[in-house]
């Protein structure tokens, strides 16, 4: 396998990590189980947001995409659509903390639809 078909790879994973970090609470209307993966990983997300580190995977895959024999892109599908998301131009440390706020904030909005809507309390009849 090419490293660079290994890079995007990574990229493709990352943007569907992403998206599980902000909309994978949805997930919980039909299967509960899956807020023991999801708000770790909105957490971590967040937190990276925060704090301003690089996720792990930007390494890797910028090492895989060197090792595959440069940094310039052929045009593919992945290069042009995935990766202007995942790195956008004039990314600063403010809009990093306006991301973070916004995995939290769409996430506990979810999660009280999930808690609320979908497990009514009961109506104590005297």
């Amino acid at each position: 396998m090419s490293s660079r078909f290994l890079a995007d790879i990574i990229v493709v994973f990352h943007f569907a990590f992403i998206l599980f970090a902000v909309l994978g609470g949805i997930l919980s209307i039909w299967w509960r189980k899956i807020i023991w993966l999801h708000v770790p990983v909105a957490l971590w997300a967040a937190l990276m947001e925060f704090a301003g580190w690089i996720c792990p995977l930007t390494p890797l895959e910028n090492w895989l995409r060197v090792k595959g024999g440069g940094a310039g892109y052929s045009g593919g599908f992945v290069e042009h659509y995935i990766l202007p998301i995942l790195y956008p131009a004039g990314l600063t440390r403010e809009i990093q903390v306006v991301l973070g706020a916004f995995v939290i904030a769409v996430n506990l909005l979810i999660y009280w639809y999930v808690f609320m809507k979908h497990n009514p309390r009961p109506v104590i009849h005297w």
